[in-house]
């Protein structure tokens, strides 16, 4: 019988390897996350509702989603936050925002990554995230929305 603690660690450890053969490391992330959000904060959709929602708090912020993404790719676990009702908190985000969040994101692995599978492993999460959040915020089709929308 294996132990899980071992499997997992070894889960874990693997899954390691292969993000740092195609790049992905604390290193990159920090690149990663400091550009996409010096491009947010510019973006003339996605700007305002970030300035809204974090104002001068970005010294807090950044290192939360460096923290983020290393527990998404990396599996490190040094992310404790809860995205789901933080992100439900926003009234002024639509589907819509969604999708130029993404395409920004994409855009600027684009720019920065080493690979395309870099590209692709990030994007994979990002695309699932988001699907995740939008059912969070928006629910299914023909289900009620979210707390105190119409």
């Amino acid at each position: 019988m294996s132990n899980p603690v071992v499997a997992a660690h070894e889960r874990r450890a693997e899954i390691q390897r292969r993000a740092h053969a195609i790049g992905i490391d604390e290193d990159y992330i920090s690149l990663l996350v400091d550009e996409f959000y010096r491009r947010v904060r510019l973006d003339k959709a996605l700007g305002p509702i970030f300035e809204a929602a974090i104002g001068d708090r970005w010294d807090h912020h950044l290192p939360r989603m460096k923290s983020f993404w290393a527990s998404v790719t990396l599996y490190t676990g040094s992310y404790s936050g809860q995205p789901v009702p933080a992100h439900r908190k926003l009234t002024d985000v639509d589907k819509g925002h969604f999708g130029i969040w993404l395409a920004l994101f994409r855009q600027t692995l684009e720019d920065t990554a080493a690979a395309p599978e870099t590209v692709a492993y990030f994007m994979e999460r990002a695309e699932r995230i988001a699907e995740s959040l939008q059912l969070a915020m928006f629910g299914f089709p023909g289900l009620s929305r979210r707390p105190g929308s119409s």
